[in-house]
Order: structure tokens, then sequence, then C-alpha cells
């Protein structure tokens, strides 16, 4: 089963969890925002397109997709995602704990890496294609989406997405 991952960068809130607790916060798409080129197409992701996969599934916080580097988990409650008028925002305990934690959470801080990215399957029926608006380029709009992952990336696909320390 192929996953499909994407990254961008995005407008984000600087705030503390309060009793000392660090986080990291995010987009891991805006809607309707356009992809790079992902090999002789663009993609966007449409408004409602994860709601259902964010109130059922499993969905893990990665560093650049690794399963080997665990930020956090919604079954967990140490990952909080939800769809709001901007995309999908995340929310990632950031126990310092851990040491590649404290390495990232110190690139971030730096600026060193500033964006998100996610991991997904597209639904049956949950994509429609049609031509970007330099009308050549082919847009694909995913409607309908399995999240996997949401992931702080050094080389996002979405250049408007953003990853920060807060």
């Amino acid at each position: 089963m192929k996953i499909e991952r994407r990254t961008l960068r995005s407008e984000v809130e600087h705030r503390s969890a309060g009793s000392g607790r660090r986080l990291i916060i995010g987009y891991a798409y805006k809607f309707r925002s356009l992809s790079q080129d992902l090999g002789g197409f663009r993609e966007q992701i449409i408004e409602g397109s994860s709601r259902q996969s964010i109130a059922k599934d499993d969905v893990r916080a990665l560093f650049n997709h690794d399963p080997n580097f665990v930020l956090g988990r919604n079954r967990a409650g140490t990952l909080r995602m939800a769809e709001d008028s901007t995309g999908l925002h995340y929310e990632v305990d950031a126990d310092e704990r851990i040491s590649y934690v404290r390495d990232l959470l110190l690139s971030l801080e730096r600026g060193d890496i500033s964006q998100s990215s996610f991991g997904f399957r597209v639904k049956l029926d949950g994509q429609e294609w049609s031509v970007s608006d330099d009308g050549s380029t082919p847009l694909r709009s995913i409607t309908q989406m399995t999240l996997v992952d949401v992931s702080v990336v050094t080389y996002p696909a979405y250049l408007n997405s953003e990853s920060a320390a807060a």
C-alpha cells in the first residue's frame, strides 16, 4: 500500500501550553494551496478532506516522515489536530526528555527547519482531476483522505507550510 506524503508552509501561532510544557505547532496543509510540481502534476487539498480521518484514525506526528522519530500520537493524547478555516492545524506535546525532540526544537527555534508535511492515502473516489490555471498542468484535488502522519520536515511539497516551537 503506497502512502503519499505532502509538505507545506503556513502561518503559525506561537504559544505555550502552560506548566512549562513545550509544543510543536503548525499546519500540515492549507486548503486550496498548490503544491510544487509532483512529477508532472500539482495538487491541492479541499476543505473537509481529512475531517473523518481526524476523528477516527490513529495518526502520528513524525520528523521527516521517519517512523523512528515519533513526536506524538493522537491516540496517546500527545498530538491534537483539527481542520479550521485555514487548513489542518496540529499541535504536538514536545517531550524534551527525548534527545531528538530537543534537537528538533533547537532547529525549529533557529529557523533551520520551518515547514510541514503529511502522509495520507486517498480514499476511493477521494480525488478529482482538472487542469491548473496555467492551462497545461494537471491538477489533482484531494477531497477525501486517510491521514497517516503529520510531519515537521526539511523539504516540503507545499511551500506555504510552517512548523514552529512554542
